[in-house]
């Protein structure tokens, strides 16, 4: 892989006539070597005749990341910088405004999930906002690595975004503050007689806060506990072992996920070791479409063995993994290089999870729901074993019509869904239900009394997981 994206850095350099000494090429590549001498021409033409000066090493900078960016949504070239504040993020501590974003088709910076209690979610910035000016500059043409870069600055220091927010005619601005982001993983407290647990990110401290939360929770009240909500709401993911270990907490045993190269020597499985730390007690897991990667990998997971319920909204549909290739004092390449799937086999690229009741925050959740932004709908987002067979077959001219990403169209436990239609119309009942009832309740989370209702028996909803 390393000497893949180096080789335009090679040519480049080389360009320059600066000679770098490098790997013999591979047999039966001339062709493609030929044709990199292409990437010299531009290089040696621009860095003589552009209108303005520019500096070699953004030239090949922005060379590299075009070419990582050109093969889906999540690959990427990390300069030396935002490589090294990726690391501090995934510790738990950077400074900035709390938000995880992604790059929108319009060229806008959309928001994916503010983080709890950061100067984003605080001013009200929500999931699916369009963030179109920084301090009043626009945010098109900029790569997302640059808006990344201008969102973030030393705490205290202020920062204007302008959104573009589904619904609204106009846009809005927010004055914001800069702080010391410290991402608090983990939070709990007691709901009565359950115990509430929110995972906000999935970073290098959660497996440890998870098990102080449960801990602490049994501690404070002893003999109480009759079951669990698992809050995975716009969480946008994180480390892959920590999803794992997550997972691991509420299991006694299975595979909790599988990632899967091009190669099937590639695929990897991680199983279950066999302690659930709430002993069986009922567990309900709330998701959305702000709820991406490590999240859905866990709600897979736990869905799959029929372990949890799952409430909510289709999660976001991120199921692909990234590998970190650190390129010495260059920074870091960001490849995708393979795709996750839950324990029954579904993949989760570009579908998501899908709860096993839906049950929406509010009716303007609802509204926005059926408009949320997915993995689907990303720019050049890794394609669905669906959608990639349909590409095929029009490739070969017999294409079959595109089916919409549907829980029916899943190519897993068909049978368990056919015997389910009752399930489905009880279930859709106890949701119209409790949503009624919760109308004139704004400043209530819905989602979450209903969790509660279900675990106290309120609700009586018959077992169906779906997947």
């Amino acid at each position: 892989m390393r000497k893949l994206a180096l080789t335009a850095i090679v040519i480049a350099s080389m360009a320059a006539g600066s000679l770098l000494a490098f790997a013999s090429k591979p047999p039966g590549n001339s062709e493609t070597y030929r044709q990199l001498d292409l990437f010299g021409d531009v290089f040696e033409r621009v860095r003589a005749q552009y209108v303005d000066k520019v500096e070699d090493q953004k030239l090949i900078e922005a060379a590299v990341n075009g070419m990582l960016s050109s093969l889906d949504a999540h690959s990427s070239y990390l300069p030396a910088k935002t490589y090294q504040e990726m690391q501090v993020t995934n510790r738990g501590e950077y400074g900035g405004l709390g938000l995880e974003v992604q790059l929108d088709t319009s060229g806008a910076v959309r928001v994916v999930a503010p983080m709890d209690d950061t100067p984003a979610a605080k001013a009200g910035i929500k999931a699916n906002d369009l963030i179109i000016m920084i301090d009043r500059q626009t945010v098109q043409g900029q790569t997302l690595n640059e808006a990344v870069e201008k969102m973030r600055g030393p705490a205290n220091s202020k920062v204007t975004l302008t959104v573009a927010r589904p619904g609204k005619d106009e846009p809005m601005d927010f004055n914001l503050t800069r702080m010391v982001i410290k991402v608090e993983s983990v939070r709990y407290r007691a709901e009565g007689n359950v115990g509430y647990i929110r995972i906000t990110q999935f970073t290098e401290q959660t497996e440890e806060g998870l098990k102080k939360a449960i801990k602490n929770l049994n501690k404070e009240n002893p003999g109480k506990l009759t079951g669990y909500v698992l809050d995975l709401r716009n969480n946008p993911g994180g480390l892959l072992e920590q999803a794992i270990a997550v997972s691991d907490s509420f299991l006694t045993g299975g595979e909790i996920v599988s990632t899967r190269g091009r190669n099937p020597e590639d695929t990897q499985r991680y199983n279950a070791r066999g302690h659930d730390l709430v002993e069986g007690k009922p567990l309900v897991v709330l998701i959305n479409g702000g709820a991406a990667s490590a999240s859905e990998i866990v709600a897979g997971a736990l869905q799959d063995h029929k372990r949890a319920t799952l409430v909510g909204t289709r999660s976001f549909g991120k199921g692909s993994v990234q590998t970190i290739v650190p390129l010495g004092n260059q920074g870091a390449m960001k490849l995708t290089t393979a795709r996750y799937f839950t324990p029954s086999g579904r993949s989760i690229q570009a579908k998501g999870i899908e709860p096993d009741i839906e049950v929406f925050a509010s009716k303007e959740e609802q509204d926005r729901e059926t408009r949320f932004i997915s993995e689907s709908n990303l720019p050049n987002h890794l394609l669905s074993e669906e959608e990639q067979t349909n590409r095929d077959r029009a490739e070969r001219g017999a294409a079959a019509p595109r089916k919409a990403l549907k829980a029916k169209d899943e190519p897993v436990a068909d049978a368990d869904k056919a015997d389910s239609k009752a399930d489905d119309k009880a279930t859709a009942k106890d949701a119209k239900a409790t949503k009624d009832a919760a109308k004139d309740a704004a400043a209530e989370d819905v989602q979450l009394k209903y969790a509660l209702d279900l675990l106290r028996g309120t609700i009586k909803v018959s077992a169906k997981t779906k997947g």
